[in-house]
């Protein structure tokens, strides 16, 4: 009885019971997927500059900058950029035949675009027979320093003013009596070109903004040569001077809008009669109101 007992447990002995709560078996990995082949990269476009204006002496020029440049040079000195791209440049009275705008994208590529300045054919006066102005007085030698720093300080002034967007238009219409360029030649001697266009009305014209800007200098005085001067800066480096005025109808700091009255016509100053001397300058660049506002329509403001 005991040996048939034994006989039965026997087998069990060799036997491995898996306990109750262990965890099944980890299945086979999967087989490793077959790589799949790089489709070739697409080349970038060509960065492309957009450029509108005159590229002119005198002339002005808007533009949009290649897609992620985050740096713009002409002729190596460093442009002004807009958060949008934009951008304005302008070429001096006595600009190179060519102008060159270099771009630095946030890939690290650059792009050029080379533009050619077109000459013109300034109106010079030749007085064989007439000697240069002669040495300004003592008091003109006096007072003009301080003048021209006050001049210099308000072009300085970088607003943040978007006029440079706009198109430009006439703060007053009328006859034009002086060309920006002309240039006399005394006995061989060449005098002070012409900065600006004359137009000439009567005393207490008014005369407008001729883009948004923000005013840097107001003359509390009339300036030896100026007169009762106003200066608008229209961002970017671009402003515009009035001078000779008989009055002043804003203040250092205000913003005004295209189209508002600032000032009137007048005769203050070193003039022969009453007439607005507008200026506009780019940076250190002279540039050509007339060529910029293009030929006047209406009769202006009364």
């Amino acid at each position: 009885m005991k040996r048939a007992a034994l006989a039965v447990l026997l087998p069990l002995a060799g036997c491995v019971v898996p306990a109750a709560d262990a965890p099944p078996p980890a299945p086979a990995p999967a087989p490793a997927a077959a790589p799949r082949p790089v489709a070739p990269s697409t080349p970038l476009p060509p960065p492309r500059f957009a450029v509108s204006g005159m590229a002119s002496q005198g002339g002005l020029m808007l533009g949009t900058a290649p897609t992620g440049t985050v740096r713009l040079l002409k002729d190596g000195a460093p442009i002004a950029l807009a958060a949008d791209g934009r951008f304005v440049i302008a070429f001096d009275r006595d600009a190179g035949l060519t102008s060159v705008l270099t771009a630095t994208l946030s890939d690290g590529r650059t792009a050029t675009h080379q533009l050619s300045v077109a000459p013109r054919a300034w109106r010079i006066e030749r007085l064989d027979r007439v000697a240069k102005v002669p040495v300004p007085s003592a008091d003109f030698q006096r007072r003009r320093p301080a003048e021209l720093a006050q001049i210099e300080a308000a072009r300085s002034r970088n607003e943040a003013a978007d006029g440079w967007r706009q198109r430009i238009i006439w703060p007053v219409t009328g006859r034009i009596s002086g060309l920006f360029g002309a240039q006399r030649i005394y006995r061989g001697e060449p005098g002070s070109y012409h900065s600006g266009v004359d137009v000439a009305r009567p005393t207490g014209t008014p005369v407008v903004a001729p883009a948004d800007g923000v005013i840097v200098l107001a003359a509390d005085s009339p300036f030896t040569l100026e007169g009762n001067l106003l200066i608008i800066d229209h961002g970017m480096g671009l402003n515009s001077a009035f001078l000779h005025l008989s009055r002043i109808d804003v203040s250092v700091g205000a913003r005004v809008r295209q189209g508002q009255v600032v000032g009137a016509i007048g005769a203050t100053g070193r003039v022969s009669g009453p007439h607005l001397h507008w200026a506009m300058k780019w940076r250190d660049a002279r540039i050509d109101p007339l060529l910029i506002a293009g030929p006047m329509t209406g009769s202006g403001p009364d």
